[in-house]
């Protein structure tokens, strides 16, 4: 492990100095060429997934309590076409369905969420435990095993119970740290014989900065400038206080693993020769990946953000940061509490220096960085608006993490591309190739020593996309939403990623480009499958009745 820098943030000019003299990875040279043909380490674990609000539907059925995803989604004016994940691909009623999928696949793991409210419908242990809830996820836990499919499990991709934020303030209030504890707790008492890798938190910046700070995701708060770092700050001591929680009391019998999935997209200077813009980079990671790694590793956040926040709270006029401090009891109980770490990485940015203003009015997230985020109009773009295939991007990233953290175990938790709704051709060539090329330079990565276990392709079925709702497709495998018995249908990406899978990598250039021609032969007929359901379908193809939706007060 590279020893921290004196000063307290490693700027990316520094890390360069530091890797290039210990490590295999040259920061300074282009890494946007060439494809690299080979297999992956033995044991190497190939996955697929999803979560519970995008993908279960049931959103009211067994006794399950209201998330605060029900609640959002159902106010108008807040998702793509006023959707709700009332429905989606109705999960909760097709385990087998979509394991036998999965057993189609070759699956080694699948990733999936457990719903709190559905095991715990206000949130709180001591109120109600919700037994149906417990007996769906005992079913398919137990299938994903007899099928040797191993179950990584995350305890909070998003759905809050609706109570806790409505009693508390959610994520804003100290008291989640203990009620997720305690649900925590109840998962690793029913599933922790059968579970052996737990994720805490699902891309918590997300949860922070769209739930607290922008209002884009539920709740739809917009607390400008403090609301994030404080669900941000809870956040973070929620997950050590289930690390402890798992370490002291079950591990010992149980001998699984707890670690947390953060999302990294890699930015890049605009001028790799203008320190400044070498410094904006190094801070739009330390914002974005660093905010809850550097804590979780280190005990502290990066520097670079206590700096930058700090001065502009002064310059505010305000007596404290608005980044909030840990103590030194907290560091120390903080540190070190992840067995491994899972990494949910789509793209990549370039990064310019950008000074901000600092008044009251202008202070948010986003300002603190004092940066501007590019793109080059050459990178693909074939979905989400926010999706560029960048893959070079997703080695540079491993290699941050190996040298930031002491190259700790990673399982890429998310990793894909969407599509827009409006396109139901099953022959997706452009997720082929992001897959190929992403595979690829993680592939690379492990070549230089970063410590990758394991690899989940997003998703595998076409689901909810939160505030997009179903305007996006990031599936393997395509869902008519518009036939009430959402239907799945395989698009050519799932006979290649197939092919990664069986030849663990990529065996030569011949035997790939032979897997592509396959997989959009196979595809066309799949299409028609669709097309001859969607005419069969076409008079009663309405998407079934949803809660009603109210107006906000």
């Amino acid at each position: 492990m590279l020893p921290r820098c004196a000063v307290g943030v490693c700027h990316v000019l520094m890390l360069v100095l530091c890797v290039s003299a210990a490590e295999d990875f040259d920061w300074t040279k282009n890494h946007h060429g060439s494809f690299y043909y080979g297999t992956f380490p033995a044991g190497f674990s190939w996955g697929a997934g999803g979560s519970a609000y995008q993908t279960e539907g049931a959103w009211d059925k067994d006794g399950k309590g209201l998330s605060i995803w029900d609640v959002f989604s159902h106010k108008k004016g807040k998702i793509q076409q006023n959707d709700t994940g009332d429905f989606s691909c109705e999960g909760y009623y097709k385990v087998k369905d979509d394991v036998s999928l999965m057993k189609e696949l070759r699956l080694n793991h699948y990733r999936f969420s457990i719903s709190w409210p559905r095991l715990l419908p206000t949130g709180i242990k001591s109120d109600h435990v919700n037994e149906k809830g417990i007996q769906y996820y005992d079913h398919l836990i137990n299938h994903l095993l007899e099928n040797k499919i191993t179950p990584i499990v995350t305890l909070y991709h998003w759905d809050l119970p609706q109570v806790l934020q409505e009693k508390y303030g959610g994520w804003q209030n100290i008291s989640m740290v203990n009620y997720f504890n305690e649900f925590a707790n109840l998962c690793f008492e029913r599933f922790g014989d059968r579970v052996k890798y737990w994720i805490t938190f699902n891309n918590p910046w997300s949860v922070a900065v769209e739930g607290y700070e922008t209002g884009e995701h539920a709740p739809g708060l917009r607390l400008r400038g403090t609301g994030a770092y404080r669900a941000a700050h809870h956040i973070i001591k929620a997950h050590a206080k289930v690390w402890h929680t798992y370490d002291t009391q079950w591990r010992g019998k149980q001998k699984g693993l707890v670690g947390i999935a953060l999302s990294g997209e890699w930015g890049e200077p605009v001028d790799i020769s203008n320190q400044k813009d070498i410094e904006a980079a190094e801070r739009y990671v330390q914002f974005h990946l660093g905010w809850f790694a550097t804590p979780i590793f280190h005990g502290d956040y990066p520097q670079v953000m206590k700096d930058f926040i700090g001065r502009k709270s002064v310059q505010q006029g305000l007596g404290t940061s608005r980044l909030p401090t840990f103590s030194p009891q907290e560091k120390s109980y903080i540190k070190g509490t992840c067995d491994f770490l899972g990494i949910g990485h789509f793209t990549t940015r370039y990064i310019t220096q950008k000074n901000n203003p600092s008044g009251r009015s202008s202070s948010n997230y986003f300002s603190d960085r004092d940066l501007a985020e590019l793109v080059d109009p050459r990178w693909p773009d074939p979905g989400s608006e926010w999706l560029y295939a960048v893959p070079w991007g997703f080695r540079r990233l491993l290699n941050f993490v190996k040298t930031q953290y002491g190259n700790p175990m990673i399982y890429v938790t998310e990793n894909g591309v969407s599509e827009k709704m409006l396109c139901t051709e099953l022959c997706d060539e452009w997720r082929i190739q992001y897959y190929k090329d992403y595979i690829n330079e993680m592939l690379k990565a492990i070549k230089d020593g970063v410590n990758v276990k394991g690899y989940t392709a997003w998703s595998l079925l076409d689901k909810f996309e939160w505030d997009e709702g179903f305007s996006e497709r990031f599936g393997l495998y395509y869902v008519d939403f518009r036939n009430k018995n959402k239907p799945r249908y395989p698009k050519a990406s799932v006979q290649f990623y197939k092919r990664i899978i069986s030849s663990n990598g990529f065996p030569n250039q011949r035997e790939v480009e032979n897997w592509r021609r396959k997989a959009v032969e196979t595809c066309s007929s799949s299409n028609q499958l669709l097309a001859a359901a969607r005419r069969k379908s076409q008079e009663h193809a309405e998407m079934p009745k949803v809660w009603p939706v109210h107006d906000e007060v």
